[in-house]
């Protein structure tokens, strides 16, 4: 089993200019992929998909081909400033044994 339960997954990414890879992935990166396509259009946040290295994952993910948008937006409250926002841009489809899921 791996890292945190997350076992080895394939994905197909797919690009808009018809480039396709495939990428496997398990641990805490599978995890912030799995949420990323979850969530669609409205993507993640650290605040509603709690994780204690969002941006790290982000930055694998994007070395391994994946388009993600990083939407910086303001919060108010006891602490206000800042969080990111990840939006996955690339088209995500994982593959099971038996093909696409």
């Amino acid at each position: 089993m791996a890292k945190h339960g997350f076992d080895h997954a394939r994905y197909l990414i797919a690009e808009g200019n018809g480039k396709r890879a495939e990428i496997h992935l398990n641990g805490r990166l599978r995890w912030a992929l799995d949420n990323l396509i979850r969530a669609g259009a409205k993507g993640c946040t650290p605040i509603d998909h709690p994780g204690p290295r969002w941006s790290a994952y982000v930055h694998k993910l994007k070395e391994q081909g994946v388009q993600i948008e990083t939407v910086h937006e303001r919060h108010e409250g006891a602490f206000p400033g800042t969080h990111a926002r990840y939006v996955l841009r690339s088209t995500v489809a994982r593959i099971d044994r038996g093909g696409a899921r």
